[in-house]
């Protein structure tokens, strides 16, 4: 009996040695193994990342938040009235009352030109780094005479010495220095009044109000100039609400990587974008949104039609070292491919604890990426861990096949693999077209290399 058990242990034994399908059962097996380290790595790049998103908020939260500026507008509190009836039991007639109620006009102004100039910089803590900024906006522009009487207000209603020009900001903790409203000859200082809540973005805007305006400025037929200069250390990005009849801005930084976001673009002819930084310029008439220079009672909410630049690295390690790992399948499956067809066509007994061992250090290339991209760039952290794993697997499947080409050729193969997968991971509107175009030609050479095997002993 234990005569036969042999037996047919040798037989199983000589089959997975010798059969082709049992091979790459074998084979196919290990691979979905290796799925597991493969799967616990890209959470751990995930964690690293959330780790990073966390310590980048905590340090913009204590430079300064994204910066958005609502503003100036002017204020102006003007009467309405409204009459009440008592009735009069012993003279069996109504008494009429008359009540006065304050109510507010918000205007905006008729031009509004804004000078933005951004100095970028980072800020570290740890391995991590955040990307900051200080800016200068100047604020220029005028209103014109104030005429409410389409809005049903007579001219005497309105309490011109009770008006003030109040300014919504998003990052009231970044102002740097001390904001002053200058209305024609007169110069006015700003306090804080409340918050409020922003609806559609679910954050804070802070409000800014100036103490009271002197009638000659803003009572007078002719335009009344304003300029206000605000200083802020800030994060993530820079907008501003076009509400001037006519809105210009023109933002200088040296940022080299900005992203425009918004409602309205740049101009493309006065854009320039270098290494060293860009300048950009934005104009929005009032034909190009859908409000009003006057509002009664309530401030809209207008910040979906905001514009500015957002000051974010686009893909930063992490997410190079998440894309890199989804392609990890493929890199062990096409490893695996080459060994198989080495075995297959040279009749070199490979064990599978051998296939294991370089899958593992194939799944080691991962853990070194995130390890060394945490204290480099991205691409000296490829190029360290790439050749590191590159020579390991050489040098491992010399000691195997006994010969010096077909280790050569292992080399040569995962060193255009990973090239080939790098260049995937930098671009970005071609990454599909270009990975399927190094699928298929990956498909033919194995396809071609594979075409006189005998798959006869299976």
């Amino acid at each position: 009996m234990e005569e036969i058990q042999k037996q047919h242990t040798n037989k199983f034994g000589n089959w997975m040695r010798t059969s082709i399908t049992a091979r790459m059962l074998m084979i196919g097996f290990l691979t979905l193994v290796l799925l597991v380290p493969l799967s616990f790595i890209e959470s751990l790049i995930k964690e690293r990342s959330f780790r990073q998103q966390d310590v980048v908020s905590e340090i913009n939260q204590k430079w300064g938040n994204e910066v958005l500026v609502y503003g100036p507008i002017l204020k102006l509190p003007y009467k309405t009235y409204s009459e009440t009836k008592t009735y009069n039991e012993k003279t069996k007639t109504y008494f009429k009352e008359t009540q006065t109620h304050t109510n507010y006009a918000y205007i905006f102004p008729e031009k509004l030109d804004t000078k933005t100039t951004v100095q970028s910089k980072t800020l570290n803590r740890g391995n991590f780094e955040s990307a900051v900024f200080s800016t200068n906006m100047d604020f220029s522009g005028n209103y014109i005479p104030t005429d409410l009487s389409e809005k049903g207000i007579k001219k005497e209603d309105i309490i011109w010495d009770k008006a003030t020009v109040i300014i919504k900001t998003s990052n009231l903790k970044g102002i740097k220095s001390e904001m002053l409203l200058k209305l024609n000859s007169n110069t006015y200082s700003f306090q804080t009044n409340f918050n409020d809540t922003d609806n559609n973005n679910h954050n804070y805007l802070d409000v800014l109000e100036s103490g009271f305006l002197k009638e000659e400025d803003i009572t007078k037929t002719g335009n009344t100039n304003f300029s206000i200069t605000m200083s802020f250390n800030g994060s993530q990005q820079i907008e501003l609400i076009p509400i001037g009849k006519t809105t210009t801005m023109r933002m200088t930084s040296n940022w080299a990587d900005p992203s425009f976001i918004g409602n309205y673009l740049p101009n493309d002819e006065t854009k320039t974008i270098t290494k060293d930084g860009f300048q950009a310029d934005w104009k929005v008439l009032h034909i190009n949104r859908a409000f009003s220079q006057q509002h009664l009672n309530k401030i809209p909410n207008l910040n979906s039609f905001a514009f500015g630049t957002k000051f974010m690295v686009m893909v930063d390690e992490y997410q190079k070292s998440e894309r890199s790992a989804k392609y990890g399948f493929l890199v062990i499956g096409l490893t695996f491919l080459i060994f198989f067809l080495i075995q297959t066509m040279s009749k070199i007994n490979i064990h599978p604890f051998q296939y294991l061992m370089i899958g593992i250090a194939l799944t080691m290339f991962y853990t070194l990426l995130v390890s060394i991209s945490e204290h480099s760039n991205f691409l000296k952290a490829y190029l360290i861990a790439g050749i590191s794993v590159i020579a390991l697997i050489t040098l491992y499947s010399k000691s195997i096949l006994k010969t010096f080409k077909f280790p050569l050729f292992i080399g040569l193969s995962l060193t255009a693999l990973y090239t080939f997968i790098y260049v995937i991971i930098q671009l970005e509107n071609y990454a599909l077209l270009v990975g399927s175009i190094g699928l298929f030609l990956i498909l033919a050479t194995v396809m071609f290399v594979s075409r006189k095997i005998d798959w006869t002993n299976g």
